[in-house]
């Protein structure tokens, strides 16, 4: 429910995109998906910007555009947004990339399939030839926690794709965000003989999870994403010993190409070529993102890379409202207006 029911409302249409992407993935997730794609009131889609929305763990892009109590889903606040003026019309995409195990870091993996090839090879084509929006210069990319670490991790390595992009408490500094973790999961697997297997299937065959497994289940999916090995289960391995927890260097190796930390100064001259690029966290983020965000911001700074960096006083959870302020810096980064 709209909080003013007078403001202009946009339309949502479904596509199914059937990707040749996703078709190795060990998970056996199916390979057509439905991306949910809003198109402004009075506007067909022809010539505006589109934007790619890429969720948290454990959400699929739908999951945005739900009814939501006591505020906005994502259309109704770009429906806000844009007939107040705050932001200029665009496209906006909500593609499905749930997983089996829980959600997605938006990139390819033999485990977890090939998204990165998904969302640029599949999904991009089948929106942009059908509302004959984006395009080169016209296309940006934003999501939070998982969603941000997609959203950067694609900037940096795809800045001829998406030419803006904006991390919401994103995924980074690995060694302090998923390592610390480790011990944990093993405790989790020991009621479970070690058996990553056994875990899982309890999860899917149960009737409740706590936030524990769940919380058990995103590292796994991590290990999935960052180190597939195709002779495990699902292609889940662990970066540590399973019996002392002492970590296998080459293993752990493998996760630390992906962090974006890491990634850094190969990526610098790519970042250079954006129009834009907005990174924010909650100074009082549960999983200490905003140290790993003060660090990229630092990067960014040395290597005199335009960005804009802020911190807000909240935590991880429910700050969607942050979008009312990145979602117009996008739209008019891809419009040129800050040139």
């Amino acid at each position: 429910m709209h909080k003013n029911p007078d403001t202009p409302k946009g339309t949502l249409h479904t596509i199914s995109v059937a990707s040749r992407a996703l078709t190795s993935n060990m998970l056996g997730d199916p390979t057509t998906r439905k991306v949910i794609v809003y198109v402004p009131f009075e506007h067909t889609g022809s010539d505006l910007p589109l934007l790619v929305d890429l969720v948290g763990y454990t959400a699929g892009g739908p999951a945005h555009t739900n009814w939501k109590n006591f505020g906005e889903n994502v259309p109704e606040r770009l429906d806000r947004l844009i007939a107040s003026g705050v932001m200029d019309p665009a496209v906006v995409a909500f593609p499905d990339c749930y997983t089996r195990l829980g959600g997605n870091q938006y990139i390819n993996s033999i485990a977890m399939g090939n998204w990165e090839d998904f969302l640029i090879k599949d999904m991009l084509p089948a929106i942009e030839n059908r509302f004959l929006c984006g395009g080169d210069g016209k296309r940006a990319v934003f999501g939070k926690s998982s969603g941000g670490y997609g959203s950067l991790i694609h900037a940096m390595r795809h800045s001829d794709v998406w030419s803006a992009a904006a991390c919401h408490s994103g995924d980074m500094a690995f060694e302090m965000t998923y390592l610390p973790e480790m011990p944990q999961v093993l405790r989790a697997l020991s009621s479970h003989e070690g058996s990553i297997e056994a875990y899982i299937n309890k999860i899917e065959t149960g009737n409740s999870w706590d936030g524990t497994d769940i919380h058990i289940l995103m590292l796994l999916a991590m290990a999935a994403t960052y180190d597939p090995d195709p002779g495990s289960y699902l292609g889940i391995r662990l970066p540590v010993d399973p019996w002392t927890c002492e970590l296998i260097p080459e293993l752990w190796e493998n996760w630390l190409q992906w962090d974006p930390l890491v990634q850094f100064t190969q990526s610098k001259d790519n970042l250079k070529t954006l129009k834009g690029l907005w990174i924010d966290c909650g100074n009082l983020d549960q999983f200490d993102l905003v140290y790993a965000a003060r660090r990229m911001h630092r990067n960014l700074e040395h290597a005199d890379i335009p960005h804009i960096y802020e911190e807000f006083p909240d935590d991880h959870f429910s700050v969607d409202y942050r979008m009312d302020k990145s979602l117009p810096y996008l739209v008019n980064a891809l419009n040129d207006k800050y040139l």
